[in-house]
């Protein structure tokens, strides 16, 4: 049965809207794009929160939004409608190559490390990142992008460690004023296995490089940080995070105090769409040699 392209008022739908060639976006909705630009695609909800310092109307927001993709600068990526009842989640927007263009001819493009690999897994990773930065811009803390970090020492994000290579889902850091932290990112969907040899990516091989590349400072060296590296660890499952830490305590070693551990609030695991606004940042991240902790401190 082929999906209609409007609803019976002729209003736009997940899968359609009408083009219109006269949009230009403005002072916020630049902040938008550049947003997803720095973290990949972000939810209606995420961006809305972006801008309530000076615009407060939600549904303004959200028509603002419908606008830029009838505009052609923003997109539905196809994969969030797989979600069972997509039209009734926040949408999903990421950059068109009109929106990529025009940050370009306005000189505000930037060469960002977005997520790769699977769609929701980047998502996810991108979840993270943007909910971290929102919230520390309100708390009068600079986040620092991956391709700023990467710009001292012209690095990729993989470092080279036991004949292979450790690559974090992303890396960012936080300027408290002064004071800085680095923190490498690894998301966990439920689709990792906990222990395994083989060369797929697993918690005890992610555990043994990260040791590896802290005990030989090999994050100070390859990324030319000076900041202590944190290695957070998020999951959509307790069970999961609960079994991390165990492997993590079985080899206790001095490092273990630079991994802290979150599970997604809500239905992260199965809605895929996260509420995380302030909790990355804001709520206490777990531990096996230490007291919870919150980042923003």
């Amino acid at each position: 049965m082929t999906q209609p392209q409007t609803d019976s008022l002729g209003r736009a739908t997940f899968h359609h809207i009408a083009p219109q060639s006269h949009v230009r976006p403005t002072e916020r909705e630049i902040r938008w794009l550049k947003h997803i630009e720095r973290h990949g695609p972000q939810s209606s909800q995420y961006l809305y929160e972006l801008t309530h310092d000076t615009h407060r109307c939600r549904d303004t927001a959200l028509r603002q939004m419908q606008k830029l993709r009838a505009g052609g600068y923003l997109a539905l990526p196809r994969q969030q409608r797989a979600t069972e009842r997509a039209e009734f989640n926040p949408y999903i927007y990421d950059l068109t190559k009109k929106a990529k263009d025009h940050l370009r001819d306005l000189g505000l493009d930037e060469p960002t490390v977005r997520p790769t690999g699977h769609w929701w897994h980047g998502y996810t990773v991108s979840c993270v990142t943007g909910s971290i930065d929102i919230a520390a811009a309100r708390a009068g803390v600079r986040y620092i992008p991956a391709h700023e970090i990467l710009a001292r020492t012209g690095a990729d994000l993989a470092i080279p460690v036991a004949r292979t290579r450790l690559i974090p889902d992303q890396l960012f850091a936080l300027d408290y004023g002064g004071s800085f932290r680095a923190f490498a990112l690894e998301v966990d969907r439920g689709t990792e296995p906990k222990s395994s040899a083989q060369r797929r990516k697993s918690y005890q091989r992610n555990i043994e490089h990260y040791r590896r590349v802290l005990a030989d400072g090999l994050h100070r060296s390859h990324y030319g940080i000076r900041a202590n590296l944190l290695v957070l660890f998020v999951f959509s499952r307790h069970t999961d995070e609960r079994r991390f830490l165990e492997l993590l305590a079985m080899e206790p070693d001095g490092s273990d105090r630079v991994f802290l551990t979150q599970t997604l609030p809500g239905n992260g695991g199965t809605g895929r769409h996260y509420n995380l606004l302030e909790s990355p940042f804001c709520e206490p991240w777990n531990g096996v040699a230490r007291d919870p902790i919150a980042i923003s401190e």
